[in-house]
């Protein structure tokens, strides 16, 4: 089974959760990650301890897991060897596609400097290095002697293997084509970009699991539809903060129905997962079968596959991995 695993609104839906989940549950041979790189922060809370990735896959958590990065994402080396010294592993265990290329500390300094402070980049250096990619003038990471145990040629590896989980970043409403551009990332994030990054191509996905937060909330600037206040989102409990930049995230109590319907289109979703259901709906905490959920909390799941068409097939109810309700073999 390959899966692939995409944000359906504007980041931080909760993706590092569910791949934890999966990773634990399906036991996947490859974890892959694709998408721009480390201006996207999965959080995971395992075994009591935080876990705010940016460059491995958050399938960290199966030990058993090959972690690797995909070669349309851009680099950051020194995140990178972070976060391999994090959890532990090794060039036996994560790796990096030969092709890929490099963030490096002037990417950072034009980041900073250069682009336009409307956009809310996260001065990571992301944007330049697709810049520099694109214009073929770009640091590949066999260039870099510190990475250089840790390459391989990832595509080879996700064709090889039948059972892979690709892990997105960002999300579709953020996509440099089909989100809120100007206020975007730097480049398309949806499966099938997802799919290229890491080699693999359109008839070999069998599974692409687009997952939203049970209301909706952006980091930086651009349209937000339904927006409120940040008093009024913390009374509701809503308010959030980014895991990469510590920005405060701006809140809608709404879910954007049009949005919605076009992201799990394009994206030809399989399957939704839904997070922070105890959140819109207290009661709900930590509850692992779909049966003890509230009505007003199974009517929204209800609600959610009427409009999309998709089934609900994952369930998040708290912040640990282990807080999932998991209804693919009930409904698929």
């Amino acid at each position: 089974m390959r899966t692939i695993i995409v944000g359906g609104q504007y980041g931080d839906e909760g993706k590092g959760k569910f791949i934890s989940h999966l990773a634990l549950e399906d036991n996947p041979e490859i974890i892959a990650r694709g998408g721009v790189g480390p201006n996207a922060g999965h959080e995971v809370h395992y075994r009591g301890k935080r876990y705010p990735m940016r460059m491995l896959p958050c399938g960290f958590t199966n030990e058993k897991s090959r972690l690797i990065i995909g070669a349309g994402v851009v680099v950051d080396p020194e995140v990178f060897l972070k976060e391999v010294e994090m959890i532990g592993g090794d060039q036996d265990r994560c790796g990096i596609d030969f092709r890929a290329t490099v963030i490096t500390a002037e990417h950072k300094e034009r980041d900073a400097t250069q682009t336009p402070g409307k956009i809310g980049s996260t001065k990571s250096g992301c944007g330049p290095a697709v810049m520099d990619r694109a214009g073929r003038v770009a640091k590949t990471v066999a260039e870099v002697d510190e990475l250089k145990p840790y390459l391989t040629d990832v595509a080879k590896e996700v064709n090889a293997s039948k059972n892979v989980l690709v892990e997105g970043s960002q999300a579709f409403m953020l996509s440099v084509l089909y989100g809120t551009y100007p206020f975007c990332t730097s480049k398309d994030v949806s499966a099938s970009t997802i799919a290229a990054d890491v080699g693999l191509g359109p008839k070999s996905i069998d599974h692409v699991v687009m997952v939203i937060k049970s209301y909706t909330t952006r980091v930086g600037a651009g349209e937000l539809k339904g927006e409120i206040s940040v008093e009024e989102a913390e009374k509701l409990g809503f308010q959030e903060y980014g895991t990469v930049t510590g920005r405060p995230r701006r809140t809608s109590k709404d879910l954007h129905w049009d949005d919605l319907r076009f992201a799990a289109t394009v994206n030809s979703a399989t399957q939704i997962a839904v997070s922070k259901i105890d959140i819109r709906f207290p009661g709900n905490e930590g509850k692992t079968n779909y049966a003890d959920l509230t009505g007003e909390a199974k009517a929204f799941i209800e609600e959610i596959e009427k409009n999309l068409g998709v089934p609900v097939t994952l369930v998040g109810t708290g912040p640990d991995a282990t807080h999932i309700i998991d209804r693919r073999k009930e409904i698929l």
